[in-house]
């Protein structure tokens, strides 16, 4: 059992948690962090498959982001020049994806804090002047816990010890989303790399081979919308991943073609549909937070500046 008191824990390694502890560990503050995946990612996520003899990497998750604000923009130039993100015009004049795959800023920040992976945090309860967080056979304490979880997680992790803060993730809907993950032995006849449509199953697929960094010959990334999505919720992988092909070539007019691989993942928590209206809560007194994209806006900036904003408020009061 971990008896050591963390000074600030946060629950959840993704954009929002790790920058949120990244500018507290700047600020001198020591931090630690627990996220129950593998490995860094969250929805910014890349599995890799053997295909043909060679490793290829999808983007399963978030396809790419952008940089508007200010402070996020001068994030993404310096992961620009250390080689974890580039520039994808594809997709927009100031897209970017992370490289050689989306985890790249992830990975990045999480080299610079101790973060504990396949650790998940299944209660949340307070004794005397610290929080104990039980995770699977561990316990782990801090003085203050900053949870950057979903909406739907926090609001589970956070009723009995923070009822307000779970209230108000109680009050936020994610929509699912089915990514297919598909390799070819050749190149499909389709001449951009990237395919929306703002109706229809399919709302989104891309290249995944086409964007900087990426090896494979023809590998293609496919969302199904939003309806699609929930309409297949509790179907077998397999099944899915068959289904969605088979809409993605109707949709895209392209010649059908087998693939030599094909994989699918459901995002239950993939895009919040309603927002909190705040960058990050802070409860200064209980010493216990949340941020995510879910409070600031749907899109990885979102789940920076949320993260940075949390930051602050422990810095501003304690």
């Amino acid at each position: 059992m971990n008896t050591h008191t963390h000074d600030i824990l946060v629950i959840g390694a993704g954009m929002a948690g790790l920058a949120c502890a990244t500018r507290l560990a700047a600020a001198g503050r020591e931090v630690a962090l627990i996220d129950k995946g593998r490995g860094p990612g969250g929805r910014m996520a890349a599995r890799r498959a053997e295909i043909g003899g060679e490793t290829v990497s999808f983007d399963h998750g978030a396809q790419y982001f952008t940089a508007r604000d200010p402070v996020f923009v001068e994030a993404v130039a310096g992961w620009e020049a250390a080689g974890a993100a580039a520039r994808w015009p594809e997709a927009g004049e100031d897209a970017f994806v992370g490289t050689p795959g989306m985890n790249g800023p992830i990975r990045a920040m999480a080299g610079k804090v101790p973060v504990s992976w396949s650790v998940r945090a299944t209660g949340l309860l307070r004794e005397g002047d610290a929080w104990r967080v039980e995770a699977g056979e561990e316990t782990l304490a801090a003085r203050t816990v900053l949870v950057a979880i979903p909406a739907e997680q926090a609001a589970d992790l956070l009723a009995e010890p923070a009822p307000d803060l779970a209230g108000l993730a109680g009050e936020m809907v994610s929509e699912p989303c089915w990514a297919v993950m598909a390799g070819f032995a050749e190149r499909l006849d389709i001449t951009a790399d990237t395919f929306r449509r703002e109706d229809g199953p399919i709302a989104w697929a891309a290249r995944n081979s086409a964007k900087p960094g990426r090896t494979g010959a023809e590998n293609w990334v496919i969302h199904a919308s939003t309806a699609r999505s929930r309409e297949l919720l509790e179907a077998e992988k397999e099944e899915v991943a068959e289904r969605l092909l088979a809409d993605f070539f109707v949709k895209s007019g392209a010649a059908s073609a087998r693939p030599l691989h094909l994989a699918a993942h459901r995002w239950l928590y993939a895009m919040p549909a309603s927002l909190g209206g705040e960058a990050a809560r802070y409860d200064a007194q209980a010493r216990i937070g949340i941020a995510g994209d879910w409070l600031h806006s749907p899109r990885v900036e979102g789940a920076f500046l949320s993260g940075l904003a949390l930051a602050k408020s422990v810095l501003v009061h304690g």
